[in-house]
Parts: structure tokens; C-alpha cells; sequence
């Protein structure tokens, strides 16, 4: 048996990259697994490969809309929800000095805004032994050029962690946060940044991290696992960093 067998999971931006590679261990380990991303054609296809039932519903988590869409949908097909992991998020990275207010709103609501109505439009489905696991970074403690925005963005999210806990400790959810490191996924490509300083902030972090490396998405899904598990029965509010020791040494 699974350590998820019969679990009902919401993973938001299922469709590639680190909420991809947890869908599938999610399905492989026995849970139900509806997957979510702003893209109708990569979500069918994600959700062929990761098998078990997998539903893909196409939710901007910037849109209150679309996240009320979703709701309905894991409402209507099965009822509650087990787990969630709110993975989905998305920035434009700019130097603060130049940073514009577009900019701003779209990082802000795409990573703090998108997950904190998420989970709050899911959680009446939600009973007791629910785990929730919200996608925070390392680069909340990390000061790092370009991406002050979204740093904030995801310092709210941790905090967001700690509230949520006290709030529903009494309802037998957990709430936890896993901060990946550098890990290797598409989403500095697509907020825009070029190749060159793609390979060249690889570079720089890489002889900063004390295993030389990126982390991969199937280290983080293993990861989240163990946060949506029983494995960690006994763990609520903490941020559990995978990032190969980079902030931590």
C-alpha cells in the first residue's frame, strides 16, 4: 500500500517542473491527483503521464475565478481533499530600482495572492488528517539581485505557514513549508531571463553550495511526500529547506 493510497491531492502548477515530478510519485504511491496549470494542452498531456485517474483543470491562481472553477470541479468529482500542495507561481524579475508596478502586482499575485485564496477556497474540504504544503525558497533568507519581489512574495508564504497552523491545528490539518534551492526546472526561462545569466548564476551558486550541484525535481517531490505523509505526523510549521545545504552552512 501507498503512502497515499486513496488520497485525494491538489497540486497547483501540476503540469511541469518540480508540481510535475510530485504528481507522479503523488500517483504512484496512491493518490487520486488533480493537477492544475494555465495551459489546457500541457496539462492533458502531464496528466497522461502521470497516470492513476490524474484530472488537469486549467486554474490561473492569479484569477479568484479560476480558483473558484477548481474548487467546484474537486468538489463535485470527489468530495474533499487530503492534501494540497500549492506549488504553482510565477514572477518578472527586475531590478528594484526598475522595478514597475505591473511587474509588481503580476509577481505578488502569482505567488502570494494565488496561494493564500487556494488554499482558503479548498480548505472547507478539507477534514482532519489533512496536510497542506505550501512552496516557499531559500532566497527568503538569501539576498539575491533581480528577484526582490518574489522573495517577499514567498516570506509571506512562510509566514502564511505559521498562521495557518495555529489557525488549524484544532482541525487536525498540518501545515508545512518546503524551500527548495537551485534546483533545475524552466522557470527562470520563462520569467524572461536569458541563457547567459542563467548559466552564469548556475555558476556562482553552484561553488556556494556545499554538495556543487543543483538539486533535482524528483529530490524535491520526495520531499513533499514525506510533508503530505504520515511520515511526518508529528511536523507542523516548520520549512523544511531542500537545498543541497546552501542556506544552511
Amino acid at each position: 500500500m501507498g503512502k497515499l493510497e486513496g488520497k485525494i491531492a491538489v497540486i497547483t502548477g501540476g503540469s511541469d517542473g518540480m508540481g510535475l515530478a510530485t504528481a507522479k510519485l503523488f500517483a504512484r504511491e496512491g493518490a487520486k491527483v488533480v493537477i492544475t496549470g494555465r495551459d489546457q494542452e500541457r496539462l492533458d498531456a502531464a496528466a497522461q503521464t502521470i497516470g492513476n485517474g490524474a484530472d488537469a483543470i486549467r486554474c490561473d491562481i492569479s484569477k479568484m475565478a479560476d480558483i473558484q472553477v477548481l474548487r467546484e470541479f474537486v468538489e463535485s468529482k470527489h468530495g474533499r481533499v487530503d492534501t494540497i500542495f500549492a506549488n504553482a507561481g510565477a514572477a518578472r524579475p527586475n531590478m528594484f530600482e526598475y522595478m514597475s508596478e505591473e511587474e509588481f502586482d503580476f509577481t505578488t499575485a502569482c505567488t502570494f495572492k494565488g496561494t493564500y485564496f487556494t488554499v482558503q477556497k479548498l480548505l472547507p474540504l478539507m477534514t482532519s488528517g489533512g496536510s497542506i504544503v505550501l512552496n516557499t525558497t531559500t532566497l527568503t533568507t538569501k539576498g539575491m539581485p533581480y528577484v526582490s519581489v518574489y522573495s517577499a512574495g514567498k516570506a509571506a508564504i512562510r509566514s502564511l505557514a505559521r498562521s495557518l497552523t495555529a489557525e488549524l491545528i484544532d482541525k487536525g490539518i498540518r501545515v508545512n513549508a518546503m524551500a527548495p534551492g537551485y534546483i533545475d526546472t524552466d522557470q527562470a526561462r520563462k520569467s524572461g531571463v536569458s541563457e547567459e545569466m542563467i548559466q552564469q548564476t548556475k555558476t556562482q551558486v553552484h561553488a556556494q553550495i556545499p554538495m556543487h550541484r543543483s538539486g533535482t525535481v524528483d529530490e524535491i517531490a520526495k520531499a513533499v511526500l514525506f510533508l503530505a505523509s504520515d511520515d511526518s505526523s508529528y511536523l507542523t510549521g516548520s520549512e523544511l529547506c531542500v537545498d543541497g545545504g546552501w542556506n544552511q552552512v
